[in-house]
C-alpha cells in the first residue's frame, strides 16, 4: 500500500479539506461584487457571465452525484489527487484567462472540481480518524464550508476597492497547489467502494440535464428583464428532473444516494432544515449585495466589506460552539435555532431598508449565526442517523439538494426584485419577504416533522457509530409516527424504529 509521509497526521488531513474547500466556496460569493469588473475586462456579457457563474453552481451540485458514483467503481485516493490536478488546473485558467470562453469553462470546472472534492475528501476525515476527534472535524467543516461563504462578500468588496479581479483569483490557484501538495503527502491508497455495483446511468443523465437546465435557466432569468421561455422553461425543466432523481433513487432497489434509509424523522428534519436556511440565507446575501451596490450614492467598496464582517465572524464564533455541542443532545435544538436567527436577519433587513448602517451590519451578523448554527447542524443531523459506512452518499445527496435551492433562489429572488420594482422599494421588499417566509416555513416544518416522530433528544454514540456493527449514532423513529400509533393503548412513546443500514 503506497503512503504519504504525512497519511497519519490529523492536522495534514485537516489542511487537506481546508485547502481544497475554501477557494471556491469563498469564491461563489465573492464574484458578486466583481461581476461589472469582470465583465468589463473580459469583455463578457453580463447576461453571460451570470449564466456562468449559475452554471458554475451547478458544476458544484452535479459533481455530489459525480464524486458518489467514481467513488463506488474507482480508488477514492487516487481519484482525490486527479481531483485536485483539475482543480488546479482550472483555477490557473480562470486566473490568467485571456478571453471570456476560457473564463467561463474554467470556472464552471471549478465548481465541479470543489464539490468532487467534497465527496472524496470530507467524509473520510469523520470516519477515518478516532471518535474523540469528530466534534473538531465538525467545527472546522462547519467552518470551511459556511465560513467561507460568509468571507466571501467582505473578500470580494475588498478585492473589488483595487478595481481588478485576477489577484483573488490567483490566490484561488495559489491555495489549490497546497491542496494538490496535502492530497499528495497524506495519500492512503484505498480500494474502491464496491466494483461488482452497477453504474447508475439513470441518475447521472438526470443529474447532468437536470442541473444543466436548471442552472442555465436561472442564470438567464437573472440576466434579463422580463419572464422568457427560453429561461423559464429551462429551469422549470430542470428542477422536474432533478425532482424525479430523487424519486428514482427512492424506488429502485439499488441507488446511488440512499433516499429511502434517510426518510426517517431526523435526517428528514435536517434536509428540511438545511435547504430552507441556505435558500433563504443566501438569497438575503445576495439581495444586500445588491442593495449595497444600487443604492444612490452606491455604497464604497471598503464600507460593504465593513458590513459584511460581522458575518464572518459570527461563523466563525458559531463553528467553535457547534463543535462543543455536537457530543450533547442539544444538535437539533441548535439547528432550529439557526433557521430562528436567519428569520430574525430578514426581520431586521425588512424594518431598516434601505440603508447602509450599521442595521445591515447586524442583519448579516444574525446571518452568519443562523446558517452556520443550522445547516452544519443539519447535515449531522442526517449523517449521524445512519450507518458511517453510508455518510459519503448521505452527504452527497444533502449537497446536492442544498446546492440547488441555495443557488437557484437567488437569482430568482434577485429577477423579482428588478420586475416588480426599484431595488430600494416594492421589488427588494418582496424578496427578502420571500426570504423571512422561507426561513419561517423551515422552522415550522422542522418542528413539526421532529415533533411528530417523538425522537428522544440524544447524545450521538459516535463510537458505536464509527464501529463495525453498522450502528447510527442515535435512534431516528419513522415520520409521522406519532400519527401511526394515535388510538392504539400499547403504543411505546419511545423510539422504536432505526433507519434501514443498507442502501
Amino acid at each position: 500500500m503506497r503512503r504519504g509521509p504525512l497519511a497519519d497526521s490529523y492536522p495534514a488531513a485537516v489542511a487537506l479539506v481546508v485547502f481544497s474547500l475554501i477557494p471556491y466556496l469563498a469564491l461563489t460569493a465573492a464574484t458578486i461584487p466583481l461581476t461589472d469588473v469582470i465583465s468589463k475586462d473580459l469583455q463578457l456579457s453580463k447576461s453571460v457571465l451570470y449564466v456562468a457563474i449559475s452554471l458554475s453552481a451547478g458544476g458544484y451540485s452535479l459533481g455530489t452525484v459525480l464524486a458518489v458514483q467514481l467513488a463506488v467503481h474507482l480508488p477514492s485516493r487516487r481519484m482525490l489527487v486527479v481531483y485536485e490536478v483539475m482543480f488546479v488546473v482550472s483555477s490557473v485558467l480562470a486566473a490568467a484567462a485571456p478571453d471570456g470562453a476560457v473564463f467561463v469553462g474554467a470556472f464552471i470546472a471549478e465548481g465541479l472540481c470543489t464539490s468532487l472534492l467534497l465527496i472524496a475528501a470530507v467524509p473520510p476525515l469523520v470516519t477515518s480518524w478516532p471518535a474523540r476527534r469528530v466534534p473538531v472535524t465538525a467545527g472546522i467543516m462547519n467552518l470551511c464550508i459556511f465560513g467561507a461563504v460568509a468571507v466571501g462578500p467582505t473578500v470580494g468588496a475588498l478585492q473589488l476597492s483595487s478595481g481588478s479581479w485576477r489577484p483573488l483569483f490567483w490566490v484561488v490557484a495559489g491555495v489549490a497547489v497546497l491542496a494538490l501538495l496535502f492530497s499528495v503527502l497524506t495519500f492512503e491508497d484505498q480500494p474502491a467502494l464496491d466494483r461488482n455495483s452497477p453504474w447508475d446511468l439513470v441518475a447521472l443523465g438526470l443529474a447532468v440535464t437536470g442541473c444543466g437546465a436548471a442552472f442555465y435557466g436561472a442564470g438567464a432569468l437573472q440576466s434579463g428583464t422580463s419572464v422568457h421561455p427560453s429561461s423559464v422553461v429551462p429551469l422549470i425543466s430542470g428542477a422536474l428532473l432533478l425532482v424525479a432523481l430523487v424519486v428514482y433513487e427512492f424506488v429502485i432497489k439499488r441507488p446511488l444516494m440512499p433516499v429511502r434509509s434517510v426518510a426517517t424523522s431526523v435526517p428528514v428534519t435536517g434536509i428540511f432544515i438545511a435547504l430552507t436556511t441556505s435558500a433563504a440565507a443566501f438569497g438575503l446575501m445576495e439581495l444586500i449585495l445588491q442593495m449595497l451596490r444600487t443604492m444612490k450614492p452606491a455604497s464604497s467598496p471598503g464600507h460593504t466589506a465593513l458590513l459584511f464582517l460581522p458575518e464572518f465572524a459570527a461563523a466563525v464564533l458559531v463553528a467553535a460552539v457547534f463543535a462543543l455541542l455536537l457530543r450533547t443532545r442539544f444538535v437539533p435544538i441548535l439547528a432550529m435555532v439557526g433557521v430562528l436567527l436567519v428569520v430574525a436577519s430578514a426581520a431586521v433587513l425588512l424594518a431598516t431598508m434601505p440603508t447602509e448602517g450599521t442595521d445591515v451590519a447586524v442583519a448579516t451578523g444574525l446571518l452568519g449565526l443562523g446558517v452556520g448554527a443550522s445547516v452544519s447542524p443539519a447535515l449531522f443531523m442526517a449523517g449521524l442517523s445512519l450507518p458511517a459506512n453510508l455518510l459519503q452518499k448521505v452527504f452527497a445527496l444533502i449537497e446536492l439538494m442544498r446546492g440547488v435551492t441555495a443557488f437557484i433562489v437567488a437569482p430568482i429572488l434577485i429577477f423579482l426584485a428588478s420586475i416588480i420594482g426599484t431595488v430600494h422599494g416594492a421589488g427588494m421588499r418582496a424578496a427578502v419577504e420571500i426570504c423571512l417566509g422561507v426561513a419561517a416555513a423551515g422552522f415550522v416544518g422542522s418542528v413539526f416533522l421532529y415533533a411528530t416522530g417523538r425522537p428522544r433528544l440524544e447524545k450521538p454514540d459516535l463510537e458505536v457509530w464509527q464501529g463495525d456493527t453498522g450502528e447510527p449514532a442515535w435512534t431516528s423513529p419513522p415520520v409521522f409516527d406519532v400519527l401511526r400509533s394515535a388510538g392504539h393503548d400499547d403504543a411505546d412513546p419511545r423510539p422504536r424504529f432505526a433507519p434501514p443500514t443498507g442502501v
